[in-house]
């Protein structure tokens, strides 16, 4: 998590929007645990990891709409939804992730 504070502060005083995925909720088999983060900006800087590498091309996707309507929303992937397949969430667990703009 320091990683990604240090990160943030960085990008924001250089002026970059920036948006934070949370994992709030894990069952089964996952990569990360709750209160695993990512930030990420439009100009594609991404510190920190919600998944190990396999979601997160989809968590910024998610991220950078986040930022354009300015509303966070909670997402959810899991080997039952063909979208977690997709993007590579294999190892049967479940995960939902927080999204949302940085505002202050």
């Amino acid at each position: 998590m320091k990683e990604v504070l240090s990160a943030v502060e960085a990008w924001r005083a250089a002026g970059e929007k920036v948006a934070v995925a949370t994992v709030v909720r894990t069952a089964g088999s996952t990569p990360r645990p709750a209160g695993a983060a990512m930030a990420m900006t439009p100009s594609g800087k991404i510190a920190g990891s919600v998944s190990g590498g396999c979601l997160e091309a989809a968590v910024y996707e998610e991220g950078m709409a986040a930022l354009e309507s300015g509303v966070g929303r909670l997402v959810h992937y899991g080997i039952s939804d063909e979208m977690a397949f997709q993007v590579g969430l294999s190892c049967g667990g479940e995960v939902d992730i927080f999204v949302e703009p940085l505002t202050w």
